[in-house]
């Protein structure tokens, strides 16, 4: 029998009524630093959003604490296991938004897109009337998406909109079906398809990490890896570890023919980035690289490791 890996992962989100989103941060934080949980948590008036590992113990009893909430026994909550602890540091912060859109009128507590359970998504994207729409950002789509998918080609969240706006009588007429890493970015992303006047609007329940986990590889309509935002980088079928890193330099995902290339030196640039700095910024990240092999080599964690962005679930 295998031994399960030692760290548990939890990517939570919940959309809520918070009156007072600062009185919940000093307890949420007090329990996590007491259990050794690391990763991060946003808090808002409309919510919690977050991804954070620890000890099976510890994490059970943060999840409790969550689902404590007012609003927050139904939170989605996915789970995995990491070798290793995947955060450097623990952060518990206060946000206008769990995850940013920037349209204040939405709100995904009023009206949303119909959910779609993962054994049932392919019948839905393999219909001809359906146009499947990857509401990620291109970096993460590059990683991997569902065959087929639309990609808006967005650098932020916040830009989905605009792209909408400006296809929207490309798309009349048409059921949407929509997804992303966890859920919680197709939660606003429908609700503000709604307000445009669409009617036949479908989410992927749990996102595309619920697909990995539920649907069997031979079934599954997946091309690639899933990012996640820590330092498991991405994740395949199962949950499994996936083959990308991240490059140090400008935190964009690498493959691994991204690290074959000649334009990538590890914590310095890869294709993406490479020839975007001088002599001096380059030296710099060589010199931080350098420290941060010095550290792991004292089996001690340097600042300049942190692969996460935000360490939320998406």
């Amino acid at each position: 029998m295998t031994t399960p890996l030692p760290v548990r992962v939890a990517a939570l989100y919940r959309f809520a009524r918070f009156d007072d989103p600062a009185a919940l941060r000093a307890s949420l934080y007090d329990l996590c630093a007491r259990r050794g949980v690391k990763g991060t948590l946003l808090l808002a008036r409309e919510g919690i959003n977050g991804t954070i590992a620890g000890s099976d113990a510890a994490i059970e009893d943060l999840v409790a604490a969550i689902r404590a909430l007012p609003g927050c026994a139904e939170a989605e909550i996915k789970f995995a296991r990491a070798a290793e602890m995947p955060f450097h540091r623990l952060k518990v912060r206060l946000k206008r938004e769990i995850v940013t859109m920037g349209e204040p009128e939405i709100d995904p507590l009023e009206d949303v897109g119909t959910y779609v359970a993962p054994a049932e998504w392919n019948a839905l994207i393999a219909r001809p009337d359906t146009v499947v729409i990857d509401t990620r950002n291109a970096y993460e789509v590059r990683v991997g998406s569902f065959t087929g998918a639309l990609d808006p080609g967005t650098d932020t969240f916040s830009d989905f909109p605009g792209w909408f706006r400006e296809h929207k009588q490309d798309l009349a007429g048409k059921t949407i079906a929509m997804f992303c890493t966890g859920g919680i970015r197709c939660e606003k992303a429908t609700a503000f398809v709604k307000a445009q006047g669409f009617d036949s609007v479908f989410h992927l329940h749990g996102g595309i990490l619920k697909y990995l986990e539920e649907v069997p590889a031979a079934e599954s309509r997946w091309q690639g890896e899933c990012f996640v935002f820590d330092e498991r980088v991405a994740v395949g079928h199962g949950l499994a570890p996936g083959s990308h890193a991240l490059c140090r330099a400008c935190r964009m995902p690498v493959s691994p023919e991204d690290r074959a290339s000649p334009l990538y030196e590890e914590g310095v640039s890869c294709p993406a980035c490479h020839g975007t700095r001088d002599a001096t910024k380059r030296a710099n990240l060589a010199e931080r690289h350098r420290q941060v092999k010095l550290a792991e080599s004292r089996g001690e964690a340097h600042v300049g490791a942190t692969a996460a962005k935000r360490g939320t679930l998406s």
